[in-house]
């Protein structure tokens, strides 16, 4: 079986590395760093298809060091050692230490990621994890805060440009026929900024044409190209676009497209921990106090699918979708914490009122702090008429 074109071109130094050039581009913070050898653990977060496995083996070649990669789906606790064991035998005689890529590390448990702490705070391997999910909240906290942080962006047009004129001429199979692109708008929006999405739609369109003259138009390309890629790529564009469609479609009281979108992803094999994650953020941010059940069946139902798994989770979700759908909707929590952080960044830290301020000792009370403090439950109703916010911020509406 041939080797496909992505990785039959992919790229082994910085200077061939297409996108992202607000990181490794000329001067850019993460080029430095690899040009310098000081890099540190860091955690690669991006889409599918932007060059995360790829910088992450440049940067162990840069930096002349062993390179191990492991996959999360596929890898655990044991596998973690036997790198790190194997890593401090060969420091011990002298060997750099290595990078340990781990793909998908957001896979990964809780125990997982904490048999990589003590490797990564003592410097034995360099720890490089890609992730698509966001490693606020996919990665232990301990980790992360041991890792810099970096984002990678789908490809822009003029980058996919280049890399499609790129591989028509210097790939050893496609040089061989005369490529002329009449029409590049499908390939591009086929492609969705993803490099690997662009070269299988390119090398499977080229390779369904017989002569050695090869035009590619849009209508040709769809034709061809459209019939063999799949609707539903769970580590794609398509990815991105139902989870939007189907947040948004429960967002707008619509159980049907609700329904309709859980399906798309269930058959196109999603993560359904995944789908039911999206559930019980949804239920706060959209549902929130409205009607508060909402949370409780959203977390009931990333429970239970957790411990029932597929096929019949889709059962547990399906009936969280109707659900949430059908809810009151009230997103009035999501903007207070959001106008509340907003305060607090434009404000600074302001100092607490001496009332409500905590007194412990008798020099604090001295100083005032918890004088004039009115007990809600000593007032009639159980209501306190005082104000709690920082006097800077009297009268303040957060919350509406």
């Amino acid at each position: 079986m041939s080797i496909p074109l992505a990785e039959r071109l992919r790229p082994k130094t910085l200077d061939e590395f297409a996108g992202q050039k607000h990181l490794v581009g000329e001067g850019a913070i993460l080029r430095r760093a690899i040009e310098s050898g000081a890099i540190p653990s860091i955690l690669l977060w991006g889409p599918p298809g932007v060059g995360k496995t790829t910088l992450a083996r440049i940067i162990a070649t840069q930096l002349k060091r062993p390179f191990y990669q492991l996959s999360a789906i596929n890898s655990g606790v044991k596998d973690i050692r036997e790198v790190i064991d194997k890593a401090s035998s060969d420091a011990f005689f002298g060997t750099n230490h290595p990078v340990l890529f781990i793909d998908e590390i957001h896979r990964f448990s809780k125990a997982q990621q904490d048999s990589l702490l003590g490797a990564v705070e003592k410097g034995t391997i360099t720890l490089i994890g890609a992730t698509t999910e966001n490693p606020s909240f996919e990665v232990i906290s301990a980790l992360l805060s041991r890792c810099q942080v970096y984002v990678l962006n789908y490809l822009d047009k003029e980058d996919l440009m280049g890399l499609v004129c790129y591989a028509s001429q210097t790939d050893e199979i496609l040089k061989k026929k005369k490529i002329i692109l009449k029409e590049s708008d499908a390939l591009l929006r086929l492609s969705g900024g993803d490099v690997r999405k662009l070269y299988n739609a390119l090398e499977l369109y080229v390779n369904s044409v017989p002569e050695d003259t090869v035009e590619i138009t849009d209508e040709k390309l769809v034709s061809v190209v459209q019939q063999k890629m799949v609707l539903y790529d769970k580590s794609g564009e398509q990815h991105y676009d139902i989870i939007s469609a189907f947040i948004k479609s429960i967002r707008g009281s619509d159980p049907n497209a609700g329904v309709y979108y859980l399906a798309r992803m269930v058959e196109g094999g999603e993560d359904p921990l995944f789908i039911a994650r999206r559930l019980v953020i949804l239920a706060s941010e959209d549902i929130g106090n409205a009607n508060p059940m909402a949370l409780v069946l959203a977390n009931n139902c990333f429970q239970s699918v957790n411990v029932i798994g597929m096929p019949e989770a889709r059962i547990l979700l399906s009936q969280c979708v109707v659900y949430l759908a059908c809810s009151p909707k009230s997103n009035a929590s999501y903007r207070a914490i959001g106008a509340a952080q907003e305060a607090v960044k434009s404000t600074g830290d302001l100092s607490v009122p001496l009332s409500i301020r905590n007194a412990p000792t008798k020099l604090m009370k001295e100083l005032s702090y918890g004088k004039d403090y009115q007990y809600a439950h000593s007032q009639e109703g159980n209501f306190a008429f005082a104000e709690f916010l920082p006097d800077e911020l009297s009268g303040t509406k957060l919350y509406e």
